[in-house]
């Protein structure tokens, strides 16, 4: 079965499509500036990209421009849509509604709607996403996959605020956590990398790229993770803050005559390494000024490997142990500076980084060396893989 995974954005539109048997990429492409002017870039398996510019005034417009690029003669995989048997959709916020994947109906689609509060500048765009795909599919089945769903197994005391309850209660305010889909694929396939059982293990993974979080994983489930009601929360990262005291909002509005919106808006979008830096979001862009003897880049890489590795302590601890440390995404994946500077806070664990098996970038790998007591590897994640295994299962169970 072909699966195309869709994950839409605001004015952008990410797609793949997969064969849900070898598991292989047919073809991958993204479409940016949509209401705008609109581009697209498609990649089909084994040629090279095709770039072009093409009127988008909307998702709808976009979706039809993705299937026509799938089926076209020349740049196309699939001689029609008929060989596309299943859609998978990345959904940010499925607050307390959803716990796995699940079919979309219109009931589902409307307990989505539901959470859009919850994540207003995600969720909208994706329920933006099913609709144009049903629009133009309306007989394929499909899928939604939540980024919170793998974090609905957190017990109470981990996802609860010490706040009056009834805001939860009113409100639904909580942790919830991101990346589930991230966390979950990485956390099974670290088991199958060490040759155990996921159900077995305790293990700490470390989902690192401009937007950043933790999970520990005990016996296959999530049962903590950094992020909290919103991505906000938990580590340092490109430009979000992270946590922080609360009060620092009221301060800096009045210090500045800024307004709450204002303040948020400098906590997610002027914060993290690139606030502290100066210098960028990007890491290696911070590389290059330590390099070049910036003091204050150095300050924002030492911060962030300090703040991760004291989550790594803190789960260490919420699991009474830990069996297995993952790196992933961007940063965890290619960024050895980073990975060196947060291990050298875990000798207490009996961790020991491989200078030279640290070098990987972007492969599956150990990292740690052979007597290390903990095992600690890179383990690039693949959330569209994970949509298309979840969207399979569920299309072909039923």
């Amino acid at each position: 079965m072909n699966i195309l995974v869709i994950n839409c954005g605001s004015s952008s539109l990410k797609y793949q499509l997969i064969d849900s048997v070898t598991e292989q990429v047919m073809a991958k492409g993204l479409c940016e500036r949509i209401r705008i002017d609109g581009r697209l870039k498609h990649v089909p398996s084994g040629r090279g990209p095709v770039e072009l510019e093409a009127p988008m005034p909307d998702h709808t417009a976009a979706v039809e421009l993705v299937l026509q690029m799938l089926t076209d003669p020349q740049y196309g995989v699939i001689g029609s849509l008929d060989e596309i048997g299943a859609v998978g959709h990345r959904i940010v916020h499925g607050g307390e509604k959803f716990a796995s994947s699940t079919r979309i109906t219109d009931e589902v689609i409307q307990a989505i709607t539901e959470c859009n509060d919850l994540a207003p500048l995600h969720n909208p765009a994706n329920l933006i996403g099913i609709a144009s795909c049903k629009k133009l599919m309306p007989q394929v089945p499909m899928v939604a996959v939540f980024d919170t769903a793998f974090h609905q197994t957190m017990p109470e005391r981990a996802y609860l605020y010490g706040i009056p309850y009834e805001y939860y209660e009113k409100y639904k305010i909580r942790k919830y956590g991101f990346h589930g889909t991230s966390h979950s694929f990485v956390s099974k396939h670290t088991a199958e990398l060490l040759g155990r059982d996921v159900k077995e293990l305790r293990t700490i993974v470390c989902h690192l790229g401009n937007g950043a979080s933790i999970c520990a994983v005990q016996n296959g489930v999530s049962v903590d993770t950094s992020m909290g009601l919103t991505p906000l929360d938990g580590l340092v990262m490109g430009t979000r803050s992270g946590t922080i005291d609360p009060a620092v909002i009221e301060f800096i509005a009045q210090k500045e005559q800024r307004s709450l919106s204002d303040v948020m808006n400098i906590l997610n979008k002027e914060s993290g390494v690139a606030g502290v830096s100066g210098v960028s979001s990007d890491f290696r862009d911070l590389e290059t000024a330590i390099d070049q003897g910036n003091a204050r880049a150095k300050k924002a890489m030492d911060l962030f490997c300090y703040r991760v590795a004291q989550y790594i302590g803190s789960y260490t601890a919420v699991m009474n142990g830990v069996d297995a440390i993952a790196f992933t995404a961007g940063v965890g994946e290619n960024n050895a500076t980073a990975r060196a500077g947060i291990c050298q806070y875990l000798g207490y664990l009996g961790v020991k980084l491989d200078p030279e098996r640290n070098r990987v970038r972007g492969e599956d790998a150990v990292i740690s060396t052979d007597d290390s007591r903990i095992p600690v590897l890179v383990v690039p994640t693949n959330e569209e893989l994970a949509i298309a295994r979840e969207t399979a299962a569920l299309v072909q169970g039923q």
